[in-house]
């Protein structure tokens, strides 16, 4: 195995992404920002390792990322798996992001859907409810977005269409923006 390579992959891929999408990445920094100091929160879902990243992507934000601060409010709808089983059995699986969506958001709160391929069933109907619903929609993708990258009103996509390499620059991407919330609205726990 050739890790330079892959490593020079990774580097190339990361650099094309922030030439192309540096100010949508910052605009949704910013608008991310804007909604939660107005009390709102962050729903963030997606399958697979996509569904790990959104756990760990809440758990940053709920415990801490890089120091000790109050809680900021995010749920991973990929956690429960009772409401996941039981929506998958009594109604389908395609529904089971919409339909915690629903019992979940409120309007002003950011919808966060990862799919590598922008096309899964499920994240897209919990992104099109999402859109009903009057929350912020963010989707990141691979190359192209995908059906979500054309509903979404912001689209991460990275410009591969490698799922591991889009994988790891998710994982970047949603540390970086962890990062960036902590440091904009991260407040003291004796606030």
């Amino acid at each position: 195995m050739d890790y330079h390579q892959r490593i020079d992959e990774l580097q190339r891929t990361m650099t094309h992404f922030f030439e192309a999408k540096e100010g949508v990445f910052a605009e949704i920094t910013e608008k991310i920002c804007q909604r939660l100091r107005r009390k709102k929160k962050i729903l963030i879902f997606g399958n697979g390792g996509s569904a790990a990243q959104a756990q760990h992507f809440a758990a940053e934000l709920v415990n801490r990322f890089l120091f000790e601060r109050a809680p900021i409010p995010a749920i991973s709808l990929t956690t429960d798996t009772s409401a996941l089983t039981s929506i998958a059995n009594d109604s389908s699986f395609d529904n089971v992001f919409r339909q915690q969506m629903e019992a979940l958001s409120i309007p002003g709160d950011v919808a966060l859907g990862l799919s590598t391929s922008g096309n899964s069933t499920n994240v897209v109907k919990a992104i099109e409810y999402a859109k009903q619903r009057n929350l912020m929609t963010v989707v990141f993708t691979g190359e192209g977005g995908g059906q979500v990258g054309l509903l979404a009103d912001y689209c991460c996509d990275v410009p591969s269409a490698n799922t591991p390499l889009i994988q790891e620059v998710h994982m970047f991407l949603l540390h970086l923006l962890a990062e960036n919330i902590e440091k904009r609205i991260g407040r003291s726990k004796a606030d």
